[in-house]
């Protein structure tokens, strides 16, 4: 359950049959409780949503079968899943018979479930691209930064004499995973209704994540808190796309109660 017994950053052999057993599952709580965040009154509804582009099996007759998946695991979940056990796990399809398409959907549920600690829902296919109001780019600003690293909230500002409802985008978010070091790459989408963000601000605030090494989970939590706190909007959605690795990306979300979900749709670098 920590990130030290993780397959991260470790050799591993390639699986040659299925295998729940590969699935690592990491405590929220550790690093929510470093954002004071209670995990018994969450502040915040949200999923992260897998995106799977290499999932095989063998049919009856020993045929390669071929599908993509989108997996949803529920914020509330006691666990997020460490991507590259995940990865490990799908893999270990390709060399097993199942009876069906249905039976290999209802066998991952139940895996991933069973690791979550939450029930994970599971369909083939993925979203498709869509695209973001350019009106809300924050990447457009020309201005100068210098922080990159450790996450600087106190960048963040808003007026409170003026009240906005809008949603600001960057491709810009990138941090680095804890164990190996490897980037993550990631778009941002911030919605929010409340006193105006000062757009230069919170342009700085996502750098600031370059050198910083959290799970997407977690960084997506680390930026809801401190926009919530910092800049005290009514409602907030905070929806970011990270770019594939191992065939799979993944796309947390946390939001206010009450928010909508955002459209499950995928960012032009995935």
């Amino acid at each position: 359950m920590t990130i030290e017994g993780s397959l991260l950053g470790r050799e591993v052999a390639y699986p040659a049959h299925y295998d729940p057993r590969l699935l690592y599952p990491i405590a929220r709580a550790l690093a929510r409780a470093q954002l004071g965040i209670d995990g018994n009154a969450l502040p915040f509804i949200g999923h992260d949503r897998w995106q799977a582009f290499e999932l095989s099996w063998l049919n009856p007759h020993g045929l390669p079968q071929v599908a993509t998946a989108t997996l949803q695991v529920p914020a509330t979940s006691a666990n997020l899943i460490e991507s590259k056990s995940l990865k490990l796990y799908l893999n270990s399809f390709n060399a097993s018979v199942f009876e069906s398409a249905e039976h290999v959907r209802l066998r991952i549920a139940a895996d991933l479930s069973q690791a979550a600690g939450a029930l994970v829902s599971v369909q083939f296919g993925v979203p498709a691209i869509g695209s973001d109001d350019a009106a809300g780019n924050l990447d457009v600003q020309d201005i100068a930064i210098t922080c990159y690293g450790p996450p600087d909230a106190s960048l963040l500002h808003a007026d409170a004499d003026s009240l906005a409802e809008e949603a600001l985008h960057s491709a810009l978010l990138k941090s680095n995973c804890p164990v190996t070091g490897q980037p993550d790459w990631a778009d941002v989408s911030i919605a929010y209704c409340g006193p105006r963000i000062d757009r230069a601000g919170l342009l700085r605030y996502l750098v600031s994540f370059r050198d910083h090494a959290e799970f997407h989970e977690q960084c997506v939590e680390r930026i809801f808190i401190d926009i919530l706190a910092h800049c005290q909007p009514q409602q907030l959605s905070v929806h970011a796309r990270y770019t594939r690795r191992g065939g799979l990306d993944i796309n947390p979300w946390r939001a206010t109660p009450g928010s909508p979900a955002p459209n499950a749709q995928r960012a032009h670098r995935q």
